[in-house]
């Protein structure tokens, strides 16, 4: 079973939301937490959750601030937002603190259930409100790059390979059959590129594939 925790301050949303994805196939949800310092409490280390379905604003600790302990204590837990706030700024914040998916609470049940599926499996999910606004971010340079430049033109062909298939729904392991390469290799490539772009996710990778023109979306 794949498990889920809901980190919403909203009740009758969240008892909602529980009964639909329990109604999914093969998804369990763990528990409900009122904010991100009720997540923490509840949270045991010996049964963690697959998925996170986060809000953003929530008294206490909110979406930001819940992200960040996430990625820095439970990197192998995958962070999807469900918000109200379809903003270009809170997208690309949430993004840059680990987020790897967005959604607003008016999202259909059948593309929460197809987005829950792409994140478990396939460790991203991008739609197109995610599209439109990377792409936005780039054009307005909300993004500044640091010394990005020299960082690309030093990169390996095979990196820069392995960047634009990044942005394909592929996962790591078909990523490595594509390019004829072991999933060791592949993995050596994407630490090789966090430590190199200095960003700790997929979705960090492909932000620096975008600003500099090697994908898009």
């Amino acid at each position: 079973m794949k498990k889920i925790v809901l980190v919403d301050d909203h009740v009758l949303l969240r008892n909602g939301l529980s009964v639909i994805i329990s109604g999914f196939d093969d998804y369990t949800v763990l528990f409900e937490a009122n904010h991100g310092k009720d997540f923490i409490e509840q949270l045991d280390p010996g049964n963690l959750p697959d998925i996170v379905l986060l809000d953003v604003t929530m008294p206490v600790m909110n979406g930001f601030e819940t992200a960040e302990w996430i990625i820095t204590n439970h990197p192998s837990i995958k962070v999807m937002v469900l918000s109200m706030l379809g903003d270009e700024r809170t997208i690309i914040k949430m993004l840059k603190l680990g987020a790897l998916g967005y959604l607003t609470k008016d999202t259909d049940p059948k593309e929460l259930n197809r987005a829950l599926n792409e994140l478990y499996y396939k460790g991203i999910y991008f739609n197109q409100l995610l599209c439109t606004n990377l792409i936005h971010s780039v054009r307005n340079g909300m993004e500044e790059p640091n010394d990005e430049y020299q960082i690309l033109i030093n990169l390996p062909e095979r990196e820069k390979e392995f960047l634009k298939l990044l942005a394909t729904d592929l996962t790591l392991k078909e990523i490595a059959a594509k390019m004829s390469l072991s999933p060791r290799t592949i993995d050596g490539y994407r630490d090789n590129l966090f430590e190199k772009v200095k960003v700790t996710n997929r979705v960090g990778l492909v932000l620096f594939a975008l600003r500099n023109n090697l994908i898009q979306l």
